[in-house]
């Protein structure tokens, strides 16, 4: 099944939504930091609200750490960006992947960006939107590839 990465999140809010989201679709959270806020941060508790206990949670303090919990378990690294080559809705998922997404502030940085096997963008119609906000991203991003691979037909 994909995986979520959010790396450097900043805003506790919105990792609280995604882990809430993660929560109710049983996909692993991974958090890499430095992130913007404690983990125990009472915006980020309020928002995951009483969810916390089922969310499949994996920290890593630094990128490094991260990338070699990747490469134990394998799988494609799927950059969600403004600036991402392919749209998401158009793009085949497989269940190995990682869906990466960045900071509310600066997305994902360049160096990770540039590692990734592929970039994606979510097509906006409003040319004056620059973006979604994270925890929108995640879940349009973390639902199609769930579409894609059948697994919205469980229940």
């Amino acid at each position: 099944m994909p995986q979520l990465v959010l790396i450097h999140p900043q805003i506790p809010q919105n990792t609280g939504n995604i882990a809430r989201t993660c929560a109710a679709t049983q996909t692993e959270l991974h958090l890499v930091g430095p992130l913007g806020f404690e983990i125990s941060d009472r915006y980020l508790k309020r928002a995951g609200l009483d969810y916390w206990p089922n969310v499949p949670l994996k920290y890593h303090p630094q990128l490094r750490e991260f990338q070699t919990a990747h490469r134990q378990r394998g799988g494609r690294w799927l950059g969600f960006s403004t600036r991402g080559k392919h749209n998401y809705a158009r793009f085949q998922f497989r269940d190995d992947d990682w869906l990466l997404f960045g900071s509310e502030t600066a997305g994902l940085p360049p160096e990770v960006l540039d590692i990734c096997d592929a970039t994606l963008y979510i097509p906006m119609v409003a040319g004056k939107v620059r973006s979604l906000n994270l925890s929108v991203s995640a879940a349009v991003g973390l639902f199609e590839a769930r579409r894609q691979l059948g697994y919205l037909d469980e229940n």
